[in-house]
Protein backbone atom coordinates (compact mmCIF):
# COMPACT_ATOMS: atom_id res chain seq x y z
CA UNK A 1 0.00 0.00 0.00
CA UNK A 2 2.81 2.34 0.95
CA UNK A 3 4.49 1.87 -2.24
CA UNK A 4 1.20 2.18 -4.42
CA UNK A 5 0.16 5.50 -2.99
CA UNK A 6 3.53 6.99 -1.63
CA UNK A 7 6.83 5.65 -3.29
CA UNK A 8 5.78 4.83 -6.90
CA UNK A 9 3.82 8.61 -7.26
CA UNK A 10 6.61 10.40 -5.56
CA UNK A 11 9.08 8.76 -8.05
CA UNK A 12 6.87 9.07 -11.36
CA UNK A 13 6.21 13.19 -10.52
CA UNK A 14 9.57 13.81 -9.23
CA UNK A 15 11.42 12.25 -12.36
CA UNK A 16 8.72 13.80 -15.36
CA UNK A 17 8.98 16.85 -13.56
CA UNK A 18 12.60 17.16 -14.06
CA UNK A 19 12.74 15.59 -17.41
CA UNK A 20 9.43 16.84 -19.34
CA UNK A 21 9.49 20.05 -20.95
CA UNK A 22 8.18 21.31 -23.97
CA UNK A 23 11.02 20.30 -25.92
CA UNK A 24 10.90 16.72 -24.69
CA UNK A 25 7.51 16.09 -24.67
CA UNK A 26 7.11 16.31 -28.48
CA UNK A 27 10.53 14.30 -29.19
CA UNK A 28 8.44 11.54 -26.81
CA UNK A 29 5.38 11.60 -28.68
CA UNK A 30 5.74 8.26 -29.77
CA UNK A 31 5.83 6.22 -26.73
CA UNK A 32 2.32 5.97 -26.50
CA UNK A 33 1.68 4.72 -29.50
CA UNK A 34 3.94 2.07 -28.83
CA UNK A 35 2.56 1.40 -25.89
CA UNK A 36 -0.60 1.29 -27.66
CA UNK A 37 0.85 -0.90 -30.38
CA UNK A 38 2.49 -3.64 -27.81
CA UNK A 39 -1.22 -4.31 -26.70
CA UNK A 40 -2.85 -4.61 -30.16
CA UNK A 41 -0.25 -6.76 -31.31
CA UNK A 42 -0.15 -8.72 -27.91
CA UNK A 43 -4.03 -8.76 -28.34
CA UNK A 44 -3.82 -10.71 -31.46
CA UNK A 45 -1.18 -13.12 -30.63
CA UNK A 46 -3.16 -14.12 -27.48
CA UNK A 47 -6.25 -15.11 -29.70
CA UNK A 48 -4.43 -16.95 -31.96
CA UNK A 49 -3.21 -18.81 -28.42
CA UNK A 50 -7.04 -18.70 -27.51
CA UNK A 51 -7.90 -20.68 -30.62
CA UNK A 52 -4.55 -23.16 -31.08
CA UNK A 53 -5.13 -24.66 -26.95
CA UNK A 54 -9.03 -24.25 -26.77
CA UNK A 55 -8.88 -22.29 -23.92
CA UNK A 56 -11.93 -22.54 -21.43
CA UNK A 57 -14.02 -19.23 -21.77
CA UNK A 58 -13.09 -18.42 -17.87
CA UNK A 59 -9.72 -18.40 -18.80
CA UNK A 60 -9.89 -16.39 -22.38
CA UNK A 61 -9.95 -12.68 -20.57
CA UNK A 62 -6.55 -13.95 -18.32
CA UNK A 63 -4.88 -15.17 -21.80
CA UNK A 64 -5.73 -12.23 -23.45
CA UNK A 65 -4.55 -9.67 -20.83
CA UNK A 66 -1.51 -11.59 -19.91
CA UNK A 67 -0.47 -11.51 -23.92
CA UNK A 68 -1.78 -7.75 -24.47
CA UNK A 69 -0.43 -5.53 -21.16
CA UNK A 70 3.31 -5.57 -19.90
CA UNK A 71 5.06 -4.83 -16.82
CA UNK A 72 5.73 -1.05 -18.14
CA UNK A 73 7.02 0.16 -14.75
CA UNK A 74 8.64 -1.82 -12.41
CA UNK A 75 10.58 -4.05 -14.06
CA UNK A 76 11.76 -0.88 -16.03
CA UNK A 77 12.45 0.88 -12.55
CA UNK A 78 14.91 -1.84 -12.07
CA UNK A 79 16.23 -2.32 -15.10
CA UNK A 80 17.52 1.37 -16.36
CA UNK A 81 19.14 2.14 -13.10
CA UNK A 82 21.30 -1.02 -13.24
CA UNK A 83 21.92 -0.31 -16.85
CA UNK A 84 22.79 3.57 -15.87
CA UNK A 85 25.79 2.71 -13.16
CA UNK A 86 27.77 1.17 -15.29
CA UNK A 87 30.43 3.63 -15.83
CA UNK A 88 31.66 3.28 -19.61
CA UNK A 89 28.30 2.17 -20.60
CA UNK A 90 26.40 2.61 -23.97
CA UNK A 91 23.87 5.74 -22.59
CA UNK A 92 26.45 8.58 -21.40
CA UNK A 93 27.04 9.79 -18.03
CA UNK A 94 25.35 7.76 -15.57
CA UNK A 95 23.88 10.88 -14.09
CA UNK A 96 22.65 11.81 -17.13
CA UNK A 97 21.35 8.42 -18.37
CA UNK A 98 19.36 7.84 -15.09
CA UNK A 99 17.71 11.30 -15.22
CA UNK A 100 16.55 10.67 -18.73
CA UNK A 101 15.76 7.46 -18.25
CA UNK A 102 13.70 8.02 -15.16
CA UNK A 103 12.03 10.37 -17.08
CA UNK A 104 11.09 7.54 -19.42
CA UNK A 105 9.92 5.07 -17.56
CA UNK A 106 8.00 7.49 -15.66
CA UNK A 107 6.10 8.45 -18.46
CA UNK A 108 5.89 4.21 -19.22
CA UNK A 109 4.33 3.77 -16.13
CA UNK A 110 1.70 6.20 -16.22
CA UNK A 111 0.63 5.72 -19.89
CA UNK A 112 0.87 2.06 -18.94
CA UNK A 113 -1.79 2.15 -16.39
CA UNK A 114 -3.89 4.33 -17.88
CA UNK A 115 -3.80 1.24 -20.72
CA UNK A 116 -4.22 -1.55 -18.17
CA UNK A 117 -6.84 -0.39 -16.61
CA UNK A 118 -8.73 0.64 -19.57
CA UNK A 119 -7.87 -1.54 -22.04
CA UNK A 120 -7.02 -4.88 -20.00
CA UNK A 121 -9.39 -4.33 -17.45
CA UNK A 122 -12.50 -4.74 -19.92
CA UNK A 123 -11.29 -7.40 -21.84
CA UNK A 124 -11.35 -9.37 -18.54
CA UNK A 125 -14.15 -8.65 -17.13
CA UNK A 126 -15.74 -8.80 -20.28
CA UNK A 127 -14.56 -12.64 -20.60
CA UNK A 128 -14.97 -12.86 -17.04
CA UNK A 129 -19.35 -12.18 -17.26
CA UNK A 130 -19.42 -14.41 -20.23
CA UNK A 131 -18.47 -17.20 -18.23
CA UNK A 132 -20.40 -16.20 -15.64
CA UNK A 133 -23.38 -16.35 -17.52
CA UNK A 134 -22.78 -19.62 -19.42
CA UNK A 135 -22.39 -20.93 -15.64
CA UNK A 136 -25.68 -19.61 -14.74
CA UNK A 137 -27.29 -20.85 -18.11
CA UNK A 138 -25.93 -24.50 -17.31
CA UNK A 139 -27.81 -24.67 -13.88
CA UNK A 140 -30.51 -23.29 -14.90
CA UNK A 141 -31.13 -25.48 -17.47
CA UNK A 142 -30.26 -28.76 -15.27
CA UNK A 143 -32.83 -26.98 -12.70
CA UNK A 144 -36.00 -26.76 -15.20
CA UNK A 145 -37.47 -29.98 -15.50
CA UNK A 146 -38.40 -31.48 -18.71
CA UNK A 147 -41.48 -31.56 -21.07
CA UNK A 148 -42.42 -35.03 -20.36
CA UNK A 149 -41.93 -34.83 -16.93
CA UNK A 150 -44.15 -31.96 -16.74
CA UNK A 151 -46.92 -33.06 -18.68
CA UNK A 152 -46.74 -36.51 -17.05
CA UNK A 153 -47.35 -34.54 -13.60
CA UNK A 154 -50.89 -35.23 -12.90
CA UNK A 155 -51.25 -31.46 -10.65
CA UNK A 156 -49.81 -29.87 -13.84
CA UNK A 157 -52.64 -31.22 -15.98
CA UNK A 158 -55.19 -28.52 -17.40
CA UNK A 159 -58.55 -29.92 -18.20
CA UNK A 160 -60.42 -28.93 -21.45
CA UNK A 161 -62.87 -26.68 -21.94
CA UNK A 162 -66.79 -27.86 -22.41
CA UNK A 163 -68.27 -27.32 -25.75
CA UNK A 164 -70.40 -24.68 -24.62
CA UNK A 165 -67.98 -22.08 -23.50
CA UNK A 166 -66.14 -23.05 -26.57
CA UNK A 167 -69.62 -21.60 -28.41
CA UNK A 168 -69.58 -18.73 -26.39
CA UNK A 169 -66.30 -17.74 -27.34
CA UNK A 170 -66.72 -17.67 -30.70
CA UNK A 171 -69.55 -16.25 -30.46
CA UNK A 172 -68.08 -12.88 -28.34
CA UNK A 173 -65.43 -12.81 -30.62
CA UNK A 174 -67.75 -12.44 -33.90
CA UNK A 175 -69.58 -10.15 -32.35
CA UNK A 176 -66.58 -8.15 -31.47
CA UNK A 177 -65.17 -8.31 -35.12
CA UNK A 178 -66.40 -4.93 -36.92
CA UNK A 179 -65.68 -3.80 -40.28
CA UNK A 180 -63.19 -0.53 -39.82
CA UNK A 181 -61.66 0.52 -43.12
CA UNK A 182 -58.00 0.27 -42.95
CA UNK A 183 -55.44 2.93 -43.50
CA UNK A 184 -52.00 2.65 -44.13
CA UNK A 185 -49.54 5.71 -43.81
CA UNK A 186 -46.78 5.46 -46.17
CA UNK A 187 -43.54 7.61 -44.33
CA UNK A 188 -42.01 9.66 -47.30
CA UNK A 189 -38.23 8.55 -47.45
CA UNK A 190 -36.76 11.84 -46.39
CA UNK A 191 -38.91 11.01 -42.62
CA UNK A 192 -37.60 7.31 -43.23
CA UNK A 193 -33.83 8.67 -42.94
CA UNK A 194 -34.43 11.13 -40.47
CA UNK A 195 -35.47 8.17 -38.40
CA UNK A 196 -32.76 5.91 -38.71
CA UNK A 197 -30.25 8.82 -38.51
CA UNK A 198 -31.87 9.55 -34.67
CA UNK A 199 -31.82 6.08 -34.01
CA UNK A 200 -28.05 5.73 -34.72
CA UNK A 201 -27.40 8.43 -33.02
CA UNK A 202 -29.22 7.37 -30.27
CA UNK A 203 -27.48 4.07 -30.36
CA UNK A 204 -24.18 5.72 -30.57
CA UNK A 205 -24.24 7.97 -27.62
CA UNK A 206 -25.71 4.93 -25.26
CA UNK A 207 -23.09 3.03 -26.36
CA UNK A 208 -20.73 6.01 -24.89
CA UNK A 209 -22.49 6.51 -21.93
CA UNK A 210 -22.56 2.60 -21.58
CA UNK A 211 -18.80 2.53 -22.20
CA UNK A 212 -17.94 5.19 -19.46
CA UNK A 213 -20.22 3.72 -16.62
CA UNK A 214 -18.44 0.62 -17.53
CA UNK A 215 -15.01 2.09 -17.32
CA UNK A 216 -13.20 1.91 -14.17
CA UNK A 217 -12.23 5.39 -13.88
CA UNK A 218 -11.00 5.01 -10.42
CA UNK A 219 -8.55 2.73 -11.33
CA UNK A 220 -7.53 4.55 -14.61
CA UNK A 221 -7.18 7.52 -12.58
CA UNK A 222 -4.61 5.41 -9.56
CA UNK A 223 -2.05 7.69 -8.00
CA UNK A 224 0.95 7.28 -10.55
CA UNK A 225 -1.66 8.82 -13.51
CA UNK A 226 -2.29 11.91 -10.77
CA UNK A 227 1.11 11.88 -9.82
CA UNK A 228 2.10 12.09 -13.79
CA UNK A 229 -0.29 14.47 -14.45
CA UNK A 230 1.10 16.71 -11.58
CA UNK A 231 4.29 16.17 -13.15
CA UNK A 232 3.64 16.86 -16.45
CA UNK A 233 2.06 20.38 -15.01
CA UNK A 234 5.54 21.30 -13.06
CA UNK A 235 7.48 20.73 -16.07
CA UNK A 236 5.57 22.31 -18.99
CA UNK A 237 4.22 25.33 -16.79
CA UNK A 238 7.87 27.62 -16.96
CA UNK A 239 6.60 29.83 -13.68
CA UNK A 240 5.68 26.52 -11.54
CA UNK A 241 9.67 24.79 -12.64
CA UNK A 242 11.46 27.90 -11.93
CA UNK A 243 10.12 27.92 -8.51
CA UNK A 244 10.45 24.02 -8.22
CA UNK A 245 13.25 22.91 -10.01
CA UNK A 246 17.03 23.55 -9.96
CA UNK A 247 19.68 24.75 -7.75
CA UNK A 248 18.38 27.92 -7.04
CA UNK A 249 14.80 27.49 -7.30
CA UNK A 250 12.96 28.20 -4.14
CA UNK A 251 10.51 25.78 -3.13
CA UNK A 252 13.67 22.90 -4.15
CA UNK A 253 12.86 21.36 -0.62
CA UNK A 254 10.00 19.89 -1.95
CA UNK A 255 11.50 18.13 -4.96
CA UNK A 256 14.30 17.11 -3.36
CA UNK A 257 11.72 15.61 -0.25
CA UNK A 258 10.01 13.97 -2.87
CA UNK A 259 12.81 12.76 -4.65
CA UNK A 260 14.02 10.30 -1.39
CA UNK A 261 10.77 8.87 -1.08
CA UNK A 262 10.82 7.97 -4.49
CA UNK A 263 14.07 6.12 -4.11
CA UNK A 264 12.19 3.70 -2.16
CA UNK A 265 10.21 2.97 -4.67
CA UNK A 266 12.71 0.07 -6.49
CA UNK A 267 13.55 -1.59 -3.88
CA UNK A 268 9.75 -1.90 -2.70
CA UNK A 269 8.30 -3.11 -5.82
CA UNK A 270 11.31 -5.75 -5.36
CA UNK A 271 9.56 -6.91 -2.72
CA UNK A 272 6.47 -6.94 -3.38
CA UNK A 273 6.78 -8.97 -6.75
CA UNK A 274 8.78 -11.82 -5.17
CA UNK A 275 5.94 -11.88 -2.18
CA UNK A 276 3.32 -11.81 -5.23
CA UNK A 277 5.49 -14.62 -7.56
CA UNK A 278 5.00 -17.61 -4.04
CA UNK A 279 1.69 -17.40 -4.53
CA UNK A 280 1.96 -19.48 -7.64
CA UNK A 281 3.95 -22.32 -5.48
CA UNK A 282 0.77 -22.74 -3.73
CA UNK A 283 -1.37 -22.59 -7.08
CA UNK A 284 -3.37 -25.58 -8.42
CA UNK A 285 -2.20 -26.85 -11.56
CA UNK A 286 -3.05 -25.39 -15.60
CA UNK A 287 -2.39 -26.82 -18.48
CA UNK A 288 1.64 -26.72 -19.93
CA UNK A 289 0.53 -25.25 -23.46
CA UNK A 290 -1.05 -22.08 -21.55
CA UNK A 291 2.21 -21.26 -20.12
CA UNK A 292 4.33 -22.23 -23.21
CA UNK A 293 1.79 -19.70 -25.42
CA UNK A 294 1.86 -16.79 -22.99
CA UNK A 295 5.91 -17.25 -23.03
CA UNK A 296 6.41 -17.66 -26.29
CA UNK A 297 4.12 -14.44 -27.49
CA UNK A 298 6.07 -12.06 -24.48
CA UNK A 299 9.31 -12.86 -24.92
CA UNK A 300 9.90 -14.02 -28.50
CA UNK A 301 7.14 -13.12 -31.09
CA UNK A 302 6.43 -9.26 -29.50
CA UNK A 303 9.85 -8.38 -29.49
CA UNK A 304 10.79 -9.50 -32.90
CA UNK A 305 7.94 -7.43 -33.76
CA UNK A 306 9.33 -4.77 -31.60
CA UNK A 307 12.76 -5.03 -33.20
CA UNK A 308 10.90 -4.25 -36.80
CA UNK A 309 8.42 -1.23 -35.88
CA UNK A 310 11.19 0.42 -33.83
CA UNK A 311 13.55 0.38 -36.74
CA UNK A 312 11.03 1.02 -39.29
CA UNK A 313 10.20 4.22 -37.49
CA UNK A 314 13.78 5.42 -36.35
CA UNK A 315 14.02 4.86 -40.74
CA UNK A 316 11.12 7.01 -41.09
CA UNK A 317 12.30 9.67 -38.76
CA UNK A 318 9.33 9.58 -35.96
CA UNK A 319 12.24 8.88 -33.27
CA UNK A 320 15.20 11.67 -32.04
CA UNK A 321 18.68 10.26 -31.74
CA UNK A 322 18.87 9.19 -27.95
CA UNK A 323 19.55 5.52 -27.70
CA UNK A 324 18.29 5.35 -24.15
CA UNK A 325 14.92 6.15 -25.42
CA UNK A 326 15.18 3.65 -28.23
CA UNK A 327 16.10 1.30 -25.74
CA UNK A 328 13.35 2.04 -23.48
CA UNK A 329 10.87 1.54 -26.72
CA UNK A 330 12.37 -1.86 -27.70
CA UNK A 331 12.56 -3.00 -24.17
CA UNK A 332 8.69 -2.41 -23.75
CA UNK A 333 8.44 -5.32 -26.17
CA UNK A 334 9.82 -8.05 -24.02
CA UNK A 335 8.22 -7.45 -20.35
CA UNK A 336 6.81 -9.98 -18.59
CA UNK A 337 3.03 -9.70 -17.91
CA UNK A 338 1.92 -6.89 -15.56
CA UNK A 339 1.14 -7.83 -12.40
CA UNK A 340 -2.63 -5.78 -12.31
CA UNK A 341 -4.00 -8.91 -14.04
CA UNK A 342 -3.52 -10.91 -10.86
CA UNK A 343 -6.10 -7.98 -8.96
CA UNK A 344 -8.41 -8.08 -12.07
CA UNK A 345 -8.39 -12.03 -11.96
CA UNK A 346 -9.06 -11.48 -8.05
CA UNK A 347 -11.76 -8.37 -8.61
CA UNK A 348 -13.95 -10.90 -11.11
CA UNK A 349 -13.26 -14.16 -9.62
CA UNK A 350 -12.15 -15.83 -12.81
CA UNK A 351 -8.82 -17.78 -13.16
CA UNK A 352 -7.00 -16.51 -10.04
CA UNK A 353 -5.27 -19.49 -9.42
CA UNK A 354 -4.17 -19.94 -12.82
CA UNK A 355 -3.28 -15.89 -13.01
CA UNK A 356 -0.67 -16.94 -9.95
CA UNK A 357 0.71 -20.13 -11.82
CA UNK A 358 1.37 -18.11 -14.87
CA UNK A 359 3.08 -14.97 -13.21
CA UNK A 360 5.23 -17.66 -11.37
CA UNK A 361 6.61 -18.81 -14.70
CA UNK A 362 6.55 -15.91 -16.43
CA UNK A 363 8.17 -14.05 -14.17
CA UNK A 364 11.01 -16.98 -13.51
CA UNK A 365 11.82 -17.03 -17.09
CA UNK A 366 12.13 -13.06 -17.75
CA UNK A 367 15.58 -12.95 -15.71
CA UNK A 368 16.86 -15.06 -18.74
CA UNK A 369 14.63 -13.35 -21.35
CA UNK A 370 15.31 -9.74 -20.42
CA UNK A 371 19.46 -9.81 -19.86
CA UNK A 372 19.40 -11.76 -23.52
CA UNK A 373 17.04 -9.09 -25.29
CA UNK A 374 18.69 -6.24 -22.96
CA UNK A 375 22.13 -7.11 -24.96
CA UNK A 376 20.40 -7.71 -28.30
CA UNK A 377 18.61 -4.36 -27.76
CA UNK A 378 21.80 -2.40 -26.87
CA UNK A 379 23.65 -4.21 -29.39
CA UNK A 380 21.25 -2.67 -31.79
CA UNK A 381 20.79 0.81 -30.82
CA UNK A 382 24.38 1.92 -29.49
Amino acid sequence: MVAFYVFCPALVASKLAQTITSKSIVEMWFMPINILITFIIGSILGWIVILVTRAPPHLSGLILGCCSAGNLGTILLIIIPSICKEKGGPFGAPDVCQTNGMGYVSLSMAIGSIYIWSYAYNIVRIFSRRSTKGSEVSEISISMPSKESSTSDPESCIEPLPSSSKDMIAEDNEDHQCAVPCSRSVAKPEVVSSINMVSVTDKVKQNISMLFRKTNMSAILNPSTIAAIVGFVIGLVPEIRKLMIGEGAPLRVIQDSVLLLGDGAIPAVTLIIGGNLLKGLQGQGIRKSFIIGIVIVRYIALPLTGIFIIKGAQKIGLLHSDPLYRFVLLLQYALPPAMSIGVMTQLFGAGENECSVIMLWTYALASISLTLWSTAFIWLVA
